[in-house]
């Protein structure tokens, strides 16, 4: 189901399942985790095999459960979503064909997300009578604000990349997402962990000044200048 490649630099995971557009199921969901989580990587590059990014969560798992069973479900991509946000290393997600539910929720949860011209994105849940429930609810409304999570949300609809990117929900449309990954691995690897800590701080402004500050120490106590 996934695929790792290292090198220095970059941690290239490619969910790997084309004929099932990239779904993810139980199992999958856990070696994501593991895969974002554990690398030693300052950049992890998360992008799908085959002409989809991610249709999201497995249906022939979904359709097999109960409350229970989908409560259980719902925790367990929290889990794995929660750990890509809170990674050390900065995630790209590259969303070249169709994101789709838990698709659109693995890219919010990644730190970058960048699009091919080919990228479609959807918040289907609502018209199989579910939702995304991996935290892409809360996800969505800080990456596009209220209105827009909402309009997208409840009424299922397709956007394309240009679309996506002018409500916030990517960054860029470009030919090819792993260069954007490159081209943050090229900068300083201890600058991108403080910072990209620091960007996801949403502490009061007092503390998150605090740690701005001692960041920025940390990094000039490490002399970045020398040669």
């Amino acid at each position: 189901m996934l695929r790792v490649q290292d090198d220095d630099a970059v941690r290239a995971v490619t969910l790997d399942r084309p004929a099932a557009r990239n779904a993810l199921t139980p199992d999958a969901l856990d070696d994501l985790r593991d895969a974002v989580a554990g690398a030693a990587q300052p950049v992890v590059y998360v992008h799908g095999a085959g002409d989809a990014f991610c249709a999201g969560a497995d249906l022939d798992t979904v359709r097999g459960l109960d409350g229970e069973g989908g409560a259980a479900f719902a925790r367990r991509g929290q889990r794995t979503m929660n750990a890509i946000e809170d990674a050390d290393s900065v995630v790209v997600a590259g969303v070249d064909g169709a994101a789709r539910g838990g698709g659109v929720e693995l890219a919010l949860a990644c730190d970058v997300r960048v699009a091919t011209p080919d990228a479609s994105f959807a918040e289907t849940g609502v018209t199989l009578g579910l939702f995304g429930a991996w935290g892409g609810t809360r996800r969505l409304q800080r990456a596009v604000g209220a209105t827009h999570a909402a309009d997208l949300s409840l009424s299922g609809r397709t956007v394309d990349a240009d679309a996506a990117r002018d409500v916030g929900l990517v960054s860029r449309v470009v030919e090819d997402p792993r260069a954007v990954a490159d081209e943050i691995a090229d900068n300083d690897a201890a600058a991108l962990r403080e910072l990209n800590a620091l960007l996801a701080d949403d502490a009061d402004r007092e503390t998150t000044d605090r740690r701005e500050a001692e960041a920025f120490g940390r990094l000039l106590a490490a002399d970045p200048f020398e040669d």
